[in-house]
C-alpha cells in the first residue's frame, strides 16, 4: 500500500466507535523516510480539533524536548497507536488499539524506522511488553525485529511531574547517541 492511499482509507475508518465522537482522524506527521518514529497513545483534544498530534501544551514540551537532542518535526515521523480521541483522554481500550493496529503497521512499514520511541506507558505496553514499567524501564533499549525502541516518559506525564525531566533528558541523549551511531541520515 502507498502513502496516499493509506492515509485515505484511514481517514475514512469506522472499525471501532472512536469514530463517532472525533473530529478529525489523526494519521501522523513528519519525515515519511525517517529513520526515527515517535508513538504516542492517541489524541488529545486539540490534536482532534486539529488533525495532528502533539498540538497542545504536551506537543510543545515535545518540540522542546526533540530541539535538545537536534531534531525536530522535519527529521522524523510521529504517530499515535489510535488515530481517533478516546473520551476525555482516557487510555485508548484494548478493542481500539487493535482496530487500529493495521493503519500504524503499514505506516512503519513504509518507513521502516531503525529506532521506535514510545511516548508513554501505553505506547510501551503495545510496542515493547504488555508489562511494561515505565518507572523502572524507560530509557532502556529493547529489539524488536531488529528495530531499536525505547520508551521514553510521555510528555503529558512530564508537565504533570516535573520531576522526571532530568532522567528524560539523560534517556534523550541516550537516544541521540543510537542515533549517531545507528542511522545513516545526519543528526
Amino acid at each position: 500500500m502507498d502513502w496516499e492511499t493509506l492515509q485515505k482509507e484511514c481517514l475514512a475508518c469506522r472499525r471501532c466507535q472512536l469514530c463517532e465522537t472525533r473530529h478529525n482522524v489523526v494519521f501522523g506527521v513528519g519525515n515519511r523516510q525517517a529513520e526515527v518514529v515517535f508513538i504516542g497513545e492517541g489524541p488529545g483534544e486539540q490534536e482532534d480539533l486539529k488533525g495532528e498530534p502533539f498540538v497542545g501544551r504536551a506537543g510543545k514540551l515535545l518540540d522542546d524536548m526533540l530541539e535538545l537532542i537536534d531534531l525536530d518535526r522535519t527529521k522524523i515521523y510521529i504517530a499515535n497507536m489510535v488515530k481517533c480521541r478516546p473520551p476525555q483522554n482516557r487510555d485508548p481500550l484494548n478493542t481500539e488499539q487493535d482496530a487500529c493496529a493495521q493503519w500504524l503497521s503499514a505506516q512503519l512499514e513504509l518507513i521502516k524506522p531503525k529506532i521506535i520511541v514510545c511516548l508513554g506507558r501505553i505506547a510501551a505496553m503495545r510496542f515493547i511488553k504488555p508489562d511494561f514499567k515505565i518507572t523502572r524501564e524507560h530509557g532502556q533499549w529493547f529489539d524488536r525485529g531488529g528495530v531499536k525502541v525505547m520508551a521514553l516518559y510521555h510528555p503529558a506525564a512530564l508537565l504533570r511531574d516535573p520531576r522526571r525531566r532530568p532522567e528524560t533528558f539523560v534517556d534523550l541523549k541516550t537516544i541521540q547517541s543510537a542515533m549517531r551511531e545507528d542511522c545513516t541520515h545526519t543528526y
